[in-house]
């Protein structure tokens, strides 16, 4: 009981710290000239929202962090419980590091594109290195605290990867940071999508008992819903990379903690779905040598020029997400906890 009220607590106090923040932020990043610009390649229409102010993530970030501060480390829980527990302490806070580090990146690349007047800022290769780099980190330190190489698998149990687990690990941590980045394109995705992620995280962390992660997860999904009030069609604010990298890091920080990175697959499924309807796209079109499967990608984008307007695919690709969480809800129950 008490757990629900800590969750509700964090997911209304980053909710409020969010979209307070909006009305300060926006007008900021409006005045030292923060805007998208938005690539030739994409839907023309889009052209409609360029200079739109970007690193809208910082709103979502705050909240999340203001949130669980002070639901942690303002509430008996944390002296009771989390103090004690080396290992979940260093999750939680390891977790959201993690996760900033990555929004730090996606800060990076935001600042040069703004700087350059141009969609891209850092290299792939850049990029890349640097993403590795934090995801091995944050393997490291788990280990240090007393994580080991097991993950559970549904309705198999607990698997000892060994040294792959290390490999595999920053593998997909970085597949499913870079995943999460493509998923941000139209108002209102990225935010809807990966708030009934966090919820359905934080459904797993009370029902094992990680309350700190609990916390967390409800204080993910209240930023993004407080977010939502000025990204929602038409957005005032982009998240930017700074918002989507950050996003990737914290329901990978998630996954790991509650041991069940593999339910990333089909909890994230759009983010799946978003990242290879890519792969797919690039790989076909250079075997045929300029034909496409896809009329562009990410597929959020497909769908608008088939006629889909923005609101109608954040709501399709938010239900999806919905009915994927209870058909991962379920794995973790009947999977993996046996009930």
């Amino acid at each position: 009981m008490k757990t629900g009220l800590w969750s509700f607590e964090a997911a209304l106090i980053s909710f409020i710290a969010a979209s307070v923040i909006g009305n300060f932020l926006i007008p900021f990043l409006v005045k030292v000239k923060c805007g998208q610009t938005i690539l030739e390649m994409g839907p023309s229409w889009h052209k409609n929202k360029q200079n739109t102010p970007t690193m809208g993530g910082i709103m979502f970030i705050a909240g999340t962090l203001i949130a669980t501060v002070i639901t942690c480390f303002c509430c008996r829980m944390a002296a009771e419980d989390y103090m004690v527990n080396k290992l979940r302490t260093a999750q939680l806070v390891g977790g959201f590091a993690m996760a900033i580090c990555y929004g730090i990146i996606g800060f990076v690349d935001d600042y040069i594109s703004i700087r350059k007047k141009r969609n891209l800022g850092l290299t792939p290769r850049q990029k890349l290195v640097v993403q590795f780099a934090v995801a091995f980190i944050y393997l490291f330190v788990m280990n240090i605290f007393g994580d080991d190489t097991r993950t559970l698998i549904p309705f198999v149990g607990s698997v000892d990867l060994g040294f792959f687990y290390y490999i595999l690990s920053a593998v997909f941590i970085v597949g499913i940071v870079n995943a999460v980045n493509l998923t941000d394109g139209i108002d209102g995705l990225n935010g809807s999508v990966t708030m009934f992620v966090a919820a359905f995280f934080m459904v797993m962390a009370g029902v094992s008992g990680f309350e700190g992660m609990n916390i967390y997860c409800a204080a993910l999904a209240g930023g993004c819903l407080g977010f939502l009030v000025w990204n929602f069609n038409p957005a005032k604010i982009f998240m930017g990379d700074t918002g989507s990298l950050f996003l990737g890091g914290a329901v990978c920080a998630a996954a790991f903690a509650l041991d069940v990175p593999i339910l990333l697959i089909p909890l994230g499924i759009i983010y799946i779905i978003e990242m290879f309807s890519v792969i797919l796209q690039v790989s076909y079109f250079k075997l045929t040598h300029g034909k496409r499967i896809f009329k562009m990608t990410p597929i959020h984008h497909h769908f608008e020029l088939c006629g889909w307007n923005e609101v109608k695919i954040v709501l399709v690709f938010s239900a999806i997400t919905f009915l994927a969480g209870i058909g991962s809800l379920l794995l973790f129950l009947f999977g993996i906890l046996d009930l």
